[in-house]
């Protein structure tokens, strides 16, 4: 496998792992990833929920934890890369992306809604943090980079195309979901790498296109090297690591789950994922959690009708309350079997397969 290239910047290996939030992917996985040749990256969502003052002053906490996240992560990747998930979708947005470039991250990756001001945020950090927009269709992927070359006079240093298998706030309708094939939607990516290709010769430069949403095995990273990807992103198969930062708890509800056990739900701003089935979601299908206080999180969330708490199930989840949380999955989590350690899947992720 080729290195993946992003402007000035190498990764050894073709693979980023995902950002998973709250607390999954913190500064212990993505440094592990990193120094192991791939893309670590940290997922800003409500990241302080470990600092003391996170119920009385959370948007500090937010910042403070994540320039503490991606400088101990940096820490330990050596000479790696590390990048940080910031969801559009939250409050915090232009104050995050700012923290994280302050504090010396090599990537933001943006989506959950368009990060139409991206390139603002990021001026004058241009040669260390580089800047990658999820899309999930021709239509997205022309939409922002138009609009950054337009409004911008710029484009990404790397584009990410998040399909229908992964896990949360998705960019599909429910319906979509349901019914687009995977042969749909390969083409689907040949599209847009055709696109993000034109705007790369605009510029006169490489833009590096990294596919993600059910990637497992080495199999499927030659799958989306073969239709054109430069990469791949996964995020599920990293959970059941050592590194990883979530409960041990957590980690096992993975690996208990099965293909029925995992089903498509409703985030409170209406945006689909992806999630094992439990207690927590019985109890919200029959309205029975309520919103007791308003961390604003997200931007277009209204805790009065809101049907739950995003944030609070999401922590009470990675902390090991697993049947009172939200636990958010990829496709093929039922797939997962046993613990392992981010050197031995990153070797698996890259070997030579066997010969029949």
């Amino acid at each position: 496998m080729k290195s993946l290239v992003i402007g000035n910047k190498t990764a050894r290996i073709p693979v980023i792992q995902g950002g998973m939030g709250v607390g999954v992917s913190l500064s212990g996985l993505a440094g592990a990833v990193a120094a192991s040749g791939g893309v670590g990256v940290i997922s800003a969502a409500q990241i302080g929920f470990e600092e003391p003052d996170f119920y009385t002053n959370c948007h500090e906490a937010n910042l403070r934890a994540l320039k503490k996240h991606i400088k101990k992560a940096k820490e330990q990747a050596k000479d790696g890369l590390v990048g940080v998930n910031i969801m559009v979708a939250t409050k915090e947005y232009a104050a995050q992306v700012h923290a994280a470039c302050e504090a010396g991250a090599d990537l933001i990756i943006s989506g959950a809604g368009l990060p139409a001001e991206l390139p603002e945020l990021v001026k004058g950090y241009e040669e260390q943090t580089k800047i990658a927009p999820i899309v999930s269709s021709v239509k997205s992927a022309r939409v922002i980079l138009k609009l950054w070359d337009r409004h911008h006079h710029r484009t990404a240093d790397m584009v990410v195309i998040e399909g229908p298998k992964a896990g949360g706030h998705l960019g599909f309708s429910r319906d979509q979901l349901d019914t687009i094939t995977t042969e749909e939607y390969d083409r689907e990516i040949q599209e847009i790498i055709a696109v993000v290709k034109e705007y790369g010769e605009k510029y006169g430069c490489t833009i590096p296109v990294v596919a993600a949403g059910g990637i497992f095995d080495r199999q499927d990273i030659l799958h989306a090297l073969e239709l054109g990807a430069d990469g791949v992103q996964m995020a599920t198969r990293f959970v059941v690591t050592e590194e990883c930062d979530a409960s041990l708890a957590f980690k096992q509800a993975y690996l208990d789950a099965d293909a029925s056990s995992i089903e498509i739900i409703k985030s409170p701003v209406g945006m689909p994922g992806r999630a094992v089935h439990n207690t927590f979601l019985e109890k919200v299908a029959r309205g029975q959690v309520p919103v007791k206080r308003c961390l604003s999180c997200l931007s277009a969330c209204n805790p009065a009708k809101a049907p739950y708490c995003i944030t609070q199930a999401l922590i009470a989840a990675v902390q090991g309350d697993t049947e009172n949380g939200l636990i958010f999955c990829g496709s093929n989590a039922s797939r997962l079997k046993q613990l392992t350690t981010v050197p031995e899947l990153m070797k698996e992720l890259t070997e030579e397969l066997p010969t029949a």
